[in-house]
C-alpha cells in the first residue's frame, strides 16, 4: 500500500490515514483508515478529521473511488458520544448533518468496508456511503437508541428509509436488530461480504474507478437523494415539524385519557 497523507484527530492521539493498494489499475482507489480510540466515535475533531481527508483527495488527487474502513479491530464505529452531543450547542446542524451531507453528495463512488461493530451514528455513516462491505465473521450493524430513549431525527431516519425496504427499515428502528455480516447481505444492507479484497473486488466487478470521469456523479447523487439531501439541509424545519407532531399528539392524547376516565365513571356506576 502507498501512503498518500495522515490527517490527526488531536482530542483522542488518532488519526485517519489515506493509503491506495499496489495494483497499477488500483492507485485510484483511496482508502481511508480512521483510528480514534477507543471505538471511533462521531466527534466535532473525528468529523472534522473526516471532512478534511475528504477535501483533500478531490482537490489533490485524480477521481477515484474512496473507502472507508476503521483501523480498531472491535468497530468500525460505535456512533456518537452523547456527552458530546448534550454539552454542545449546534452539534447536529454543524458537524454529523455535514459529515453525512459530504458522503451523500461526493462527487467519487464510496465505498464502507465495515470492519467491524457499527451502532447507531456509525451505522448512519455507513448507510450515506454509496455502497458496503461487512465483514462476515464479526460485528454488527444496529440502531440502538430505542433501547436507552433517545429518539432518531429525521435526517438519521431519512438515509434508512431511503436506502432500505421497508420491513427492514422496521426491523432496524422499531426491533433495534442487530445484522451479522450474512444477515445484512440477505436484507439488501450492505453489498458484499468480505474484507478488503472483496472490497476491491466489488470496485472492479461495477467498474467504480471510471464513473466519477465526466465530472457529474455528485449531481447525480443529489438528484437520486433529493429528499435526504432537503431534510439534511432543513435542520430547523425538521426541529419545527417535529414540535407540530408533539403538540398534535399531546392533544390527542388529552382527549384520550379524558375519554378513559369517563368510561370508568360510567362503568362503575354499572
Amino acid at each position: 500500500m502507498t501512503t498518500h497523507f495522515t490527517v490527526p484527530i488531536a482530542s483522542t492521539g488518532g488519526s485517519i490515514i489515506c493509503t491506495s493498494p499496489s495494483g497499477p489499475d488500483q492507485q485510484n482507489i483511496y482508502v481511508l483508515t480512521f483510528t480514534s480510540p477507543k471505538d471511533n466515535r462521531l466527534t466535532p475533531e473525528f468529523i472534522d478529521a473526516m471532512i478534511l481527508a475528504l477535501d483533500i483527495i478531490e482537490h489533490r488527487y485524480p477521481k477515484g473511488v474512496v473507502v472507508t474502513t476503521s483501523g480498531i479491530a472491535k468497530f468500525y464505529s460505535n456512533g456518537l458520544d452523547l456527552e458530546v452531543l448534550m454539552g454542545m450547542e449546534g452539534f447536529l446542524e454543524k458537524w454529523l448533518w455535514r459529515l453525512f451531507r459530504r458522503f451523500l453528495t461526493y462527487p467519487m463512488p464510496t465505498v464502507c468496508l465495515l470492519n467491524g461493530h457499527a451502532f447507531a451514528g456509525g451505522f448512519m455513516l455507513a448507510m450515506y456511503h454509496d455502497y458496503r462491505v461487512q465483514n462476515p465473521e464479526k460485528g454488527f450493524l444496529c440502531v440502538n437508541e430505542l433501547e436507552f430513549g433517545v429518539p432518531l431525527q429525521t435526517p438519521m431516519m431519512s438515509i434508512f428509509r431511503e436506502k432500505l425496504t421497508p420491513t427492514t427499515f422496521r426491523n432496524v428502528v422499531l426491533e433495534s436488530h442487530r445484522f451479522g455480516g450474512k444477515a445484512s447481505l440477505q436484507a439488501g444492507i450492505v453489498d458484499a461480504v468480505g474484507g478488503l479484497e472483496e472490497t476491491f473486488s466489488l470496485i472492479k466487478d461495477r467498474k467504480l474507478l471510471g464513473k466519477a470521469a465526466t465530472g457529474i456523479y455528485g449531481t447525480m447523487k443529489e438528484e437520486m437523494y433529493s429528499r435526504v439531501l432537503n431534510e439534511l439541509d432543513n435542520h430547523e424545519g425538521n426541529l419545527k415539524w417535529r414540535e407540530t407532531v408533539d403538540e398534535k399528539k399531546d392533544v390527542l392524547q388529552r382527549r384520550g385519557l379524558e375519554n378513559v376516565v369517563a368510561w370508568e365513571k360510567k362503568a362503575s356506576k354499572l
